[in-house]
């Protein structure tokens, strides 16, 4: 059984093919299917084949790492800085006070729930299995460099968000770009983006995630597919019908459980194989600058291809430049841009630097990412059960799988809606969740193969416009924020401090 990532397992799997095989009259074919006249095949074939260029190593992959970098300089490292203020102010301090659906914590919790997926687990290993223990590195950089991106955008979610007649809060990519960046280009950005993250949600976010949840219900419990599909057709619903309320108190207790599970359990294992690690750590920091020679199953890689997969993956994993955390950034309540942004900005680190390195540390420390690509599926899991006892280690990972699965769907949930409701408005919303719902029972009883190729592309083309507003008003946002932090720089100002200092500031946001 194979379990895929939330947002790049499949694609990895064209990187693959674009590295190690020929293209055939021009088109890479990512999984070749033994009836190659089928139509729903050269289809699939084809959108490989752009989605294996739109994620390759000259467009996106140097977009995203270098939009990063920019930010970083422009923001004056502002990650670096403030994550010890941005940590206490996420967990610590008192919800907001300010205007919006959900807490900042349960935005934080939302954008975590469609992040932190099956790819931090899967995908990991992919990465690993290809581009060797050096991959880790590659992506710890992409992840500390994407800290700055996800601010940006969070920051630009609140910042542009406007109140529709219900009271209910709508923001994103969609909202910035058209309002921010002035003429044609932005409009044309912004439905761009729009059109992209709707058929994400039902791909990369829906159809997807129930597949990978029915395969490992029937891996894990014998749970025939189709009673996993009435499972998660109610559980869904029930969530998403209630809208980002619902979601968010759902995703607010359930997102942490899930996560402290599954790094407790990779901590205990680094824990029982502590005299190993120090070797591991010096296994990632050379073999990222000097690339991995083949060992057991592991077939050998050069420096670039751990920089791709690095790379790769830690866009995968994070989000960050995809724009879709700022849709939940922009319901939270919050008195200022600059506070839900920094609160934003923990997702990237908890999702890379915590959860993708426990596990990315265990496949080293445990020595299975020697076993080579095509055991990637279960590599995890044999980290895991090398320093676990009994069938502890793979019942973990594969709860966490599930768990991780489910949490994707919920997050995608509202960032479909909501990107709905700015095409349609807001009537579309409830048809919006009730289709969505009855697609996810589709997605635990149906194969995926063409769904997965598709969802890989959309998602990829979902950054393109987000990438290019980002850069854009990347002004505004340094300065914005210079001032904020200069007037509140411990982030400890009452709300009637900053609504004189946001009126002084003469934003219109609300």
């Amino acid at each position: 059984m194979t379990f895929y990532s939330s947002t790049g397992y499949h694609y990895e799997q064209l990187l693959w093919h674009q590295s190690h095989t020929m293209p055939r009259e021009g088109v890479l074919s990512p999984n070749p299917s033994p009836k190659r006249g089928d139509m729903t095949s050269s289809l699939n074939d084809f959108l490989g084949g752009i989605a294996s260029v739109v994620w390759g190593p000259f467009i996106l992959m140097p977009l995203l790492l270098g939009t990063g970098l920019y930010l970083t300089i422009r923001l004056g490292g502002l990650q670096f800085r403030t994550l010890g203020r941005a940590i206490r102010h996420a967990f610590i301090d008192k919800s907001g006070e300010g205007a919006g659906d959900i807490s900042n914590y349960q935005a934080l919790t939302t954008a975590l729930a469609a992040t932190v997926g099956t790819g931090n687990i899967v995908g990991v290993a992919t990465a690993l299995s290809i581009g060797g223990p050096g991959a880790l590195f590659w992506i710890w950089v992409t992840g500390l460099v994407g800290m700055a991106t996800k601010y940006t955008e969070a920051y630009l979610g609140v910042r542009y968000r406007t109140t529709d007649k219900y009271g209910k809060q709508q923001g994103g990519p969609h909202t910035y770009l058209r309002r921010g960046i002035p003429g044609g280009l932005g409009k044309f950005l912004a439905i761009a983006f729009t059109l992209f993250t709707i058929f994400a949600s039902f791909g990369i976010g829906n159809l997807t995630q129930g597949n990978s949840i029915a395969a490992g219900m029937e891996d894990t419990f014998g749970m025939d597919p189709l009673v996993s599909g009435v499972i998660i057709f109610f559980g869904v619903g029930a969530a998403v019908l209630g809208g980002i309320e619902g979601i968010g108190k759902i995703t607010s207790a359930f997102v942490p459980l899930m996560i402290v599970i599954y790094v407790f359990g990779g901590i205990t294992v680094l824990a029982l194989m502590a005299d190993q690690i120090p070797a591991a750590l010096s296994l990632i920091f050379t073999d990222a600058f000097t690339g991995t020679a083949a060992t057991g199953g592991f077939v050998g890689s050069g420096i670039m291809l751990a920089i791709q997969f690095g790379v790769a993956r830690g866009i995968f994993s994070n989000e960050s430049g995809l724009g879709s955390a700022a849709i939940a950034a922009a319901a939270a309540k919050t008195e200022h841009p600059v506070r839900q942004a920094l609160v934003s900005m923990t997702q990237t680190f908890i999702d890379t630097i915590i959860v993708v390195t426990i596990t990315g540390l265990v496949i080293v420390t445990s020595g299975t990412w020697e076993m080579g690509r095509e055991e990637a599926a279960v590599m995890t899991a044999a980290g895991f059960a090398e320093g676990l006892p009994g069938h502890w280690g793979g019942t973990i990972v594969s709860v966490s799988l599930i768990f991780f699965a489910f949490s994707t769907i919920l997050g995608w949930s509202y960032y479909g809606e909501r990107s709905v409701v700015s095409l349609l408005g807001q009537w579309a919303s409830v048809p919006y969740r009730m289709i969505f719902t009855v697609v996810a029972f589709l997605g635990a009883t149906t194969e995926l193969e063409l769904v997965w190729t598709f969802s890989d592309l959309a998602n990829g083309l979902m950054a393109l416009p987000n990438l290019v507003g980002l850069l854009i008003l990347s002004g505004l946002v340094a300065r914005e924020t210079r001032e904020y932090l200069k007037f509140d720089p411990h982030l400890k100002n009452d709300p009637d401090e900053v609504a004189r200092f946001v009126q002084s500031q003469g934003m219109n946001w609300q």
